[in-house]
């Protein structure tokens, strides 16, 4: 960690599961403690953040919009309004110059250890109960992919910042189940980009039916905002994680992919070459490579992932998320079998690291 608490890279040996990081990014921590394939940047923590806060004079404000929230204070137009100019001011104030020095020096060391001059990051927020088990807010904060240039780093750490005040998340934050849980500060990730042949999500259990004894993955051509938006229809695999059969595929036909539009100087869809669209975007031996992985995630967290991933154009497989599945790991299991087991099936079942039999939570199937 730099000297200042300001800046905290992913291979540390402090970062894994430090609260600095947030939620997101001290679980990518964790990943890269654990030797997975995750591509390398560093955290603006949280303390970075509160000293933005306090040398701007904008802590007070968010307190007090926070509380306004929380008691219920604010009619809809109201709240929109003051949310909007405390965005603003966080945009626009000035950014004390030793933290922002701190962030252009760590810009420029990952410039250094990727060999790229301009490195493209996505700049990722990490809140300080995102992705964490029973409180996930996933989906509610910014991303933002291929920024290059520290002063484009600088600029979208501040939207990534201001992002905790949007009427949405102050909404999301303070009422319903996570009522007070809500973040009062974030870290933003700063990551090198992964030029992505092909992307998507994987789980370590069926997200249908909640049966742990199988990989679902869903895969596209290109970035995996197609998956993460929903806009583009992913191909899906299906793997049993006893014996990495592949069950099930089916290849969705692809005419658009999210790529780095040079042009634009943004990601954005691009048409796809007539004869790639309807290939599959994974090789026949990648379904059981990324599964291999999930099993290896899963037993290192000891319970069910969702895991963000991508492929370079020679292969490579990245980690770039792991979060706890939040849906069928809380609900009451039942037994895949109820009859004995033969000797065979039980090796292979604690070979894989699940007991499909049903005498440990790690073999069964949600119901």
């Amino acid at each position: 960690m730099s000297s200042n608490n300001y800046v905290l890279w992913l291979d540390d040996p402090r970062s894994p599961g430090n609260t600095v990081l947030g939620g997101k990014f001290s679980s990518l921590a964790t990943s890269v403690a654990d030797q997975l394939p995750v591509p390398p940047g560093f955290g603006v923590t949280t303390s970075a953040y509160r000293e933005f806060m306090t040398a701007t004079g904008l802590q007070n404000d968010a307190q007090r919009l926070r509380s306004d929230v929380e008691q219920g204070r604010l009619q809809l137009e109201q709240l929109e309004s003051a949310a909007a100019d405390l965005r603003y001011a966080i945009l626009t104030a000035p950014m004390p110059a030793q933290l922002q020095d701190e962030i252009l020096a760590n810009y420029a060391l990952l410039e250094k250890r990727t060999a790229a001059n301009r490195v493209p990051v996505a700049v990722r927020s990490s809140g300080e109960s995102e992705d964490l088990e029973g409180a996930s807010f996933a989906g509610q904060y910014e991303t933002f992919l291929w920024v290059q240039g520290g002063d484009a780093v600088l600029e979208h750490i501040r939207t990534c910042w201001s992002g905790m005040f949007s009427p949405t998340v102050l909404s999301y934050k303070s009422g319903g189940k996570h009522a007070g849980v809500g973040d009062t500060a974030m870290c933003v990730g700063v990551q090198q980009m992964v030029p992505a042949r092909a992307a998507g999500v994987m789980f370590t259990l069926d997200p249908l039916n909640g049966d742990r004894s199988k990989i679902v993955m869903e895969a596209v051509w290109g970035l995996g905002e197609g998956v993460v938006k929903g806009d583009i229809t992913p191909s899906h695999f299906c793997v049993d994680k006893v014996t990495l059969e592949v069950l099930s595929r089916r290849i969705e036909t692809q005419a658009q992919e999210y790529r780095y539009n040079e042009q634009a100087g943004a990601v954005d869809l691009t048409d796809i070459e007539a004869d790639r669209q309807c290939r599959c975007c994974l090789l026949d031996e990648e379904p059981v490579h990324l599964a291999e992985l999930a099993k290896k995630i899963e037993q290192r967290r000891g319970a069910p992932q969702d895991i963000e991933w991508a492929i370079e154009a020679d292969g490579t497989i990245r980690v770039l998320q792991v979060r706890p599945e939040t849906i069928w790991s809380h609900r009451p299991t039942r037994s895949v079998v109820t009859e004995k087991r033969s000797p065979v099936a039980h090796v292979l079942a604690r070979f894989a690291g699940v007991d499909v039999f049903g005498d440990s939570k790690a073999g069964e199937v949600k119901g």
